[in-house]
């Protein structure tokens, strides 16, 4: 069974950094695209950061370009989310997804982590 687990929330304050990782089981880690995805309390789901294996491509939504950077370990089956100058405005439950056929764009994310809390203090 494809699964994925998200960890590395925490509490940081305005400012700070923390580093998400997505964890990955049950599929071939040399094909895929992991997105990053991120629900505020009251808000919807909104799209993050996603990487395809195919081509190294990398997605980030605009409001953390230059703040956000995605990468990956295919030996450690991770993908990874390193914010940086975050924001109170960042503060949401972060998850991971998988589209097992790679693709980023027009993706179908149908394996989803459990969600890791990111809250940011102003």
């Amino acid at each position: 069974d494809v699964q994925l687990q998200a960890s590395g929330g925490g509490l940081v304050q305005a400012g700070g950094s923390l580093r998400l990782s997505c964890a990955a089981s049950g599929f071939t880690f040399d094909d895929y695209a992991i997105g990053w995805f991120r629900q505020a309390p009251g808000k919807e789901r909104e799209g993050v950061s996603c990487i395809s294996s195919s081509d190294g491509s990398t997605y980030y939504a605009d409001s953390v370009k230059g703040r956000f950077t995605i990468s990956s370990d295919n030996a450690k089956n991770t993908v990874y989310l390193q914010m940086n100058s975050l924001k109170p405005e960042d503060t949401a439950v972060y998850y991971c997804a998988v589209d097992l056929l790679g693709r980023c764009n027009g993706a179908d994310f149908g394996s989803w982590g459990q969600g890791t809390l990111v809250t940011v203090s102003s």
